[in-house]
């Protein structure tokens, strides 16, 4: 399928804003205001340095921040509501006065995301895909993007060998099936994005297999998202688990960009902005 298939989502709609998807992927900086992160956790932990951060990243060319305060690495321990709150909403309402991009929040918990929409957010990033009840009526009443990714059992379990029959079909109706319930539950179609779930549930394999057929996901006709940035299935693929994650990443953001992906989810926002520029001037994004 041609990244500019008519299929192929061109808009998502949070808080009343439009994000039109261009050609080129837009990009999501990540920002993890937390100790433990698997690739950052620690460097922002402190409210002042993520804002800084933040601001960075939009400054270096993300389109959208994402901001969390509960690790989601495999194995990762549960964060009370308080705490997750305590590091997140104070970020979140700093950069909503300092950047002009669309802040997401990531969380799983409804009282979070409640309360960061109302400190400026735009966009609910749920790793569940919106499992608590709670967390679709925060979308429908706020009008929030919400993003809905796809995760075999939970952070504490997911990488217990995760077994597929076919890992690309399941994962394609998991994701309609959830877009097709949170519409009927009062989300518009339009405010949702698609999330494959990369490392989230599946096998380095997996995920290879995710990636390479990525473009089958636009006959949703939701925008896509994949956040694929510094994941263990880069070390698999380089036969090095140690190696840096950095120019892997860059590979599969181009590969992705090709598949027609409307949203990447990266924390080197610079480099991977970079890559995509001159992918697109040299011929790369033309089908």
């Amino acid at each position: 399928m041609s990244p500019f298939s008519p299929s192929r989502a061109g808009h998502w709609r949070v808080r009343g804003r439009t994000l039109a998807c261009p050609a080129r992927p837009l990009l999501m900086g990540i920002l993890n205001v937390t100790p433990d992160s698997f690739s950052d956790g620690g460097r922002f932990f402190d409210a002042a340095a993520a804002v800084a951060q933040g601001i960075e990243l939009a400054a270096r060319g993300a389109d959208l921040l994402d901001v969390g305060g509960e690790s989601t690495r495999p194995y990762a321990q549960p964060v009370p509501v308080d705490e997750e709150l305590r590091r997140v909403a104070p970020v979140v309402e700093r950069l909503a006065r300092e950047v002009a991009i669309p802040i997401s929040i990531d969380t799983a918990k409804a009282a979070v995301a409640r309360e960061a929409i109302d400190a400026g957010a735009a966009i609910i990033n749920d790793i569940t895909g919106l499992a608590d009840p709670a967390m679709i009526e925060t979308a429908a009443e706020t009008g929030a993007g919400v993003c809905v990714m796809h995760m075999l059992g939970t952070p504490r379990s997911m990488q217990d060998a995760p077994v597929y029959g076919d890992v690309v079909a399941e994962v394609g109706a998991f994701l309609r099936q959830r877009r097709d319930a949170l519409v009927g539950q009062g989300i518009p179609r339009d405010c949702i994005a698609l999330d494959p779930g990369i490392g989230f549930g599946k096998t380095a394999e997996h995920n290879l297999q995710l990636l390479r057929h990525a473009a089958e996901l636009h006959a949703l006709g939701q925008p896509v998202l994949v956040g694929h940035s510094r994941k263990q299935f880069i070390g698999h693929v380089l036969a090095d688990l140690r190696a840096d994650r950095l120019a892997g990443t860059i590979g599969a953001a181009l590969a992705l960009a090709r598949s027609g992906v409307q949203i990447l989810r990266v924390h080197d926002v610079e480099p991977v902005a970079h890559a995509l520029a001159l992918f697109t001037a040299a011929g790369g994004s033309e089908p």
